[in-house]
């Protein structure tokens, strides 16, 4: 099974949870991110733990790229680790 490496791209969180360079790596359970930027991810981390391939604009890649649902506060990119 791949695994998926998220990394915090820009930070203005508001309670100062997520910062700038942060990443995890995802093989089978949630990462200590908080649970609102989870549930906005979570499907595209589930497609690329799969094996699957995400539309990426114009292409189709293994990764993408999402901000969170308070305002774009935070934006993270996920990546397969091959």
């Amino acid at each position: 099974m791949p695994k998926v490496k998220l990394t915090i791209v820009e930070s203005r969180c508001r309670s100062g949870y997520h910062r700038k360079g942060e990443s995890y790596i995802v093989e089978d359970i949630c990462p200590p991110i908080c649970h609102e930027l989870w549930n906005n991810i979570y499907p595209n981390v589930c497609v690329l733990l799969n094996g699957g391939i995400l539309d990426y604009g114009n292409s189709k890649e293994k990764r993408f790229e999402a901000k969170c649902p308070d305002n774009g506060r935070v934006l993270i990119r996920g990546e397969v680790l091959e």
